[in-house]
């Protein structure tokens, strides 16, 4: 949805004949409403290259070390895998510098990533500098201080690796400008009919077994969703039938491997993740098998790719990448963690939001619309803490484009031009001198007043105040996302009174263990 993010003719429309990728693996502030008008092309917005601001706080040497060559890096990662996890491996160097800002590596180091030193930005007051592409470069910096090998995306760097100065990066996102506008009429819907088989098939798994994974049945609903909503297709009727997900897991698990401790005796995860590449060969009939999918699924935006001088084969993987990761990868992690929240809740919120969404769908005629969510106060604020809480992509990297003073809270610091700067979002949007209780979920944290705390949530690559643009890495899917995690909560609590979860030793699983269906 970091950034990760996405975008959408009548059912089953006529496409062009299938054809094979020829290589697939060569290479005041203001809530902004959801609405139509969201969905339309943003204007190029280009910032002026300006001088490093004046500041008023103490200029601090950027603490912390890298350590010796190799050693120094592995060493971090061993710390931030397993010997403290990544949240003790921030806050135990916040107290050891008393600061927010320091130097470290970052996983994965050797032989992965040449060079894993940056400078690390855990506060809300510094994080912003990341979205700022006058001052930050975001060349091939997606993933962290490595790039997946682009066997992976049909040889190309697709729109996510691409700065805003290089010349595809305009035109690969007005082209998902383009789908998100030309599908938007069909989102309520489609998102509707595709949970509404999510919630029948929990339910049935709930009288059968007594618990339900959340997990694998909305992995398949967002993806039947997706698919929908933004090419007019059903996957079961295509020969990728219900595979989709899986497929997709398989994919993205070779290109974030070195970010990722899956809980393996650590010799063998080192070697098998964090030292060297996955090869990409072993999911090449995997990738082939979706590519084709969406080759076949979305002509209409094919066209328009040649309209706009890119070549089918690479707006195709674009459109497979964009999907797929951003979008299907965001729900797949976002989802499972809202429900979680809200579930962890209680009756109360429950109530209180069956009572606001109701209310306000039944004197709006009975129709989800995108105007009757921007009267559930409750519920969008509930959206917008969620995604404070669990950002859907935590990590952010970007290169200092010149010399740049960088504040925290209490320091300035000097960054070099070509030091890499990273920031753990979670951090930033919990940071204490900006939100209350910050380490809570306070559902109704954005109603009202708390409007004003919404440029502090950054869940999109850029605050949610402000808006995507070609000249910007905002996600170009961001009021995509947004409008589908509302309708998320609105279709639960038109259908239930509550419910209840149980929450993996993790975290990251959730199980629901009972569905109380609306009574009033």
């Amino acid at each position: 949805m970091a950034s990760i993010s996405l975008a959408f003719p009548s059912l089953q429309p006529k496409f062009i004949s299938p054809r094979r990728s020829p290589k697939p693996f060569t290479r005041k502030i203001v809530v902004r409403q959801i609405s139509a008008s969201g969905f339309e092309t943003p204007s190029v917005s280009v910032q002026p290259v300006v001088p490093p601001e004046p500041t008023t706080l103490p200029i601090r040497k950027v603490p912390g070390n890298y350590g010796i060559p190799f050693i120094g890096p592995i060493k971090d990662r061993l710390d931030y895998f397993y010997k403290q996890g990544r949240e003790e491996f921030f806050k135990s160097r916040i107290q050891k510098y008393q600061s927010t800002v320091f130097r470290a590596n970052m996983p994965p180091g050797p032989f992965i990533a040449s060079d894993p030193r940056v400078v690390i930005l855990l506060d809300g007051k510094s994080f912003p500098v990341l979205f700022d592409v006058t001052k930050v470069e975001k060349r091939d910096l997606f993933t962290g201080t490595y790039m997946p090998s682009t066997e992976l995306t049909g040889g190309y760097r697709v729109l996510s690796y691409l700065d805003p100065s290089e010349p595809s990066h305009s035109k690969l996102k007005h082209l998902l400008f383009f789908l998100l506008k030309s599908r938007r009429d069909h989102v309520i819907p489609d998102f509707h009919s595709s949970y509404v088989e999510l919630f029948e098939s929990l339910e049935n798994e709930l009288v059968t077994k007594g618990k339900a994974a959340f997990g694998d049945t909305s992995d398949q609903a967002a993806f039947n969703f997706l698919a929908h909503a933004l090419y007019g297709t059903n996957p079961a009727k295509t020969k990728l039938g219900l595979d989709g997900p899986s497929l997709v897991a398989k994919w993205l698990l070779f290109q974030l491997a070195p970010q990722l401790s899956l809980g393996l005796p650590v010799p063998l995860e080192e070697l098998l993740l964090h030292t060297f590449r996955l090869p990409s060969f072993l999911v090449k009939a995997d990738y082939q098998r979706l590519y084709d999918f969406f080759y076949e699924s979305s002509g209409f935006v094919l066209d328009e790719a040649e309209r706009l001088g890119i070549s089918r084969d690479e707006a195709c993987h674009n459109l497979l990448f964009a999907t797929c990761f951003n979008s299907f990868g965001g729900m797949k992690i976002f989802f499972p963690n809202m429900i979680k929240l809200i579930g962890q809740a209680g009756v109360k919120l429950h109530t209180q939001l069956a009572q606001e969404i109701r209310s306000v769908i039944k004197s709006n005629g009975g129709k989800v619309t995108v105007a009757a969510m921007e009267q559930m106060p409750l519920m969008k604020s509930v959206v917008y803490e969620s995604l404070r809480i669990e950002p859907p992509v935590p990590l952010q990297y970007g290169r200092a484009k010149r010399d740049l003073i960088i504040e925290s809270h209490d320091a300035a610091f000097k960054v070099k031009e070509g030091e890499m700067i990273f920031g753990y979002q979670p951090f930033a949007t919990k940071d204490p001198k900006i939100f209350d209780k910050a380490e809570e979920f306070v559902p109704d944290r954005f109603v009202g007043e708390g409007e004003r705390l919404l440029k502090h949530v950054l869940w999109s690559n850029g605050p949610e105040t402000e808006t995507p643009t070609v000249g910007n890495k905002q996600c170009a899917g961001k009021d995509f996302v947004v409008l589908v995690s509302r309708l998320l909560v609105v279709e639960l609590f038109l259908r239930y009174d509550s419910f209840e979860v149980e929450i993996g030793t993790s975290g990251a699983s959730v199980t629901l263990t009972s569905l109380k269906r609306a009574t009033f």
